[in-house]
């Protein structure tokens, strides 16, 4: 499937942050299929993207997207609980919680679903992608990469795409073109077995292992280290606390 030919894009998953996925794709043009898990999530994620402290009609009061444009976008967003309505999508994205037997679980079944051209991507956090794309076919995980999106997605600019050794260029074209239409900034990232996380996760997590020392040695309080982070790094929040009004604590 090359870049030119998604116009379709599944998101598996809804919530805070399928919902900005999927918000920020149809923004940039896509048609967008949401599925979740029953109508209470459905409504959840509706929400969200709809009217949401970072969804579309804020948006529009923010002055960061016009008014037809949101409606516009809102026409190509559509949601349901049925797996078998991702059949045609050219593109999937799976934002389903951070559980690797579930990911592989699912992504099996719906490799017998989805079309067999269409691109697979995860959202995970950092799990390895070759790991999460182990029960698909020979010839799906050549089309499998990583996505990962930062929360809250319409705002943060960032999409680690994951390539593995069987990654096709065709298909890390693909996810590059469509992170970038939406406005993201792209970070490359090779896939590595036995680790966990990707680039920001993983220095963050570093340097929070050095921030929870420096409290426990009694250097300084949680207070003062985010006080630190923030004014002196330009953090948007710090690592204790919530800060900026975006996100919530890391």
């Amino acid at each position: 499937m090359r870049l030119d030919q998604v116009k379709t894009i599944g998101m598996l998953g809804g919530g805070v942050m399928g919902g900005g996925i999927a918000q920020i794709l149809s923004i940039a043009g896509y048609n967008v299929v949401v599925r979740d898990l029953n109508d209470e999530l459905v409504e959840n994620t509706r929400g969200e993207v709809f009217e949401g402290k970072w969804g579309m009609k804020n948006a529009v009061v923010r002055g960061k997207l016009a008014a037809d444009a949101c409606e516009a976008a809102m026409a190509r967003v559509s949601f349901t609980t049925d797996l078998k309505d991702l059949a045609n999508v050219d593109f999937l994205i799976e934002a389903i919680p951070e559980k690797l037997e579930l990911k592989q679980s699912v992504f099996k079944e719906l490799d017998e679903i989805v079309k067999p051209d269409a691109i697979f991507a995860s959202n995970t956090s950092g799990f390895v992608i070759q790991e999460i794309a182990r029960d698909v076919s020979d010839a799906r995980k050549q089309r499998f990469v990583g996505m990962h999106f930062s929360n809250p997605v319409p705002v943060m600019k960032i999409c680690e795409v994951i390539t593995t050794p069987q990654s096709t260029p065709e298909t890390v074209e693909a996810a590059v073109g469509i992170a970038e239409k939406a406005g993201r900034v792209v970070a490359m990232v090779k896939d590595t077995p036995g680790s966990y996380g990707f680039i920001f996760n993983r220095i963050f997590a570093a340097a929070r292992r050095e921030a929870d020392k420096l409290v426990e040695e009694g250097i300084a309080t949680k207070e003062d280290i985010d006080k630190a982070m923030i004014h002196g790094r330009n953090w948007p929040v710090g690592f204790y606390q919530q800060r900026g009004g975006i996100g919530k604590q890391w």
